[in-house]
């Protein structure tokens, strides 16, 4: 038994760097994505949308990456912490932006894009 917890925590080690820092790099991509969709979405709750989701995600495949790659125990636990402050407030805040938008009047896109509306095509 302790053979194979020997091996075991050997594997680990030799596991860990490379897999925390593929996660920072996938981490990265979603970041990366979510900031590709902010540009190209037309409207701002689409746009809300993308930032919020993908970075929420990218940066917990960061932390948890950079959990794989710490060298200590501490380190873990504060990552851990900034983990749940972020899970706890991106969604609340993204949820608060979005709701003072559609409370000050701002109204989402609806139909294809460049489709005139007829509102549009009435005041033409």
């Amino acid at each position: 038994m302790a053979d194979i917890l020997a091996n075991l925590q050997q594997f680990f080690e030799m596991v860990r760097y490379p897999a925390g820092s593929a996660l920072c790099l996938i981490g990265a991509i979603l970041c990366v994505i979510g900031t590709i969709g902010v540009m190209r979405f037309p409207d701002f709750y689409t746009r809300m949308h993308a930032a919020s989701i993908t970075d929420t995600s990218g940066a917990t495949v960061i932390l948890i990456g950079m959990a794989l790659i710490a060298p200590d125990w501490l380190v873990v636990v504060k990552l851990a912490v900034i983990f749940w402050l972020l899970f706890l407030t991106s969604p609340a805040a993204s949820h608060a932006v979005a709701s003072a938008a559609h409370t000050a009047g701002l109204q989402p896109l609806i139909g294809r894009i460049g489709q005139k509306r007829d509102d549009d095509e009435d005041a033409a």
